[in-house]
């Protein structure tokens, strides 16, 4: 296949669910209101995580097509900022007090364009797991479509159990040792696909 479905699906679930402004944000809003009564802020979320792929997957593959160099830099930048990312979610602490209005569907759409770790894991996986000359609609489609089957297992998870993890090792040292697990998890998939060739 032109889109390595299964290693960027090992990937996208490593980066949805990590630790990041949009798992927070659920985090928060499942400890106060429930899955239940969270659930429009919830499809919001993974809805609006499309907003930004379908752009973004049209623009770069064309890119790909007429400066593949650039395809090439944008890979290894995105990669870069990611690992950045897991540095910070290694050092995070867990943290549900905090003070927000009961969030809907329109709250949920804006969170993942105006999240930059949602913008660089869609970049990587445009130009880590897609084969240059692949056309835009078969790569768009495929990585919009393992993003929302991903999000749509982990977001209520987060939701609906993000409270009772928080409660559970919060501010005990189980708390340093998760928030490092995960941040390893998310640097030894990037590695992966630079060194050992996600894409064959």
């Amino acid at each position: 296949m032109s889109v390595a479905i299964a290693s960027f699906a090992i990937f996208a679930a490593s980066q949805v669910g990590t630790p990041g402004p949009a798992n927070m944000a659920l985090l928060a809003t499942g400890a106060r209101y429930g899955l239940r009564r969270a659930l429009p802020f919830v499809a919001g979320v993974a809805l609006g995580k499309q907003l930004v792929i379908w752009p973004v997957g049209f623009g770069l593959m064309q890119l790909a097509d007429s400066a593949p160099w650039v395809f090439e830099a944008l890979k290894y930048a995105s990669a870069a900022y990611i690992i950045w990312l897991a540095w910070r979610v290694a050092n995070m602490r867990l943290n549900t007090d905090i003070e927000a209005q009961m969030p809907g569907f329109v709250s949920g759409l804006i969170v993942h364009p105006l999240n930059p770790k949602a913008w660089a894991m869609i970049t990587t996986g445009f130009t880590a797991f897609t084969q240059p000359g692949t056309p835009s609609f078969e790569a768009t489609l495929s990585i919009a479509a393992v993003f929302l089957a991903v999000q749509a297992v982990l977001h209520p998870i987060w939701t609906y159990g993000g409270e009772q993890i928080a409660r559970t090792v919060a501010g005990t040292p189980r708390e340093r040792y998760l928030m490092w697990t995960l941040a390893a998890l998310t640097v030894a998939t990037v590695l992966f696909v630079l060194f050992a060739g996600a894409v064959a």
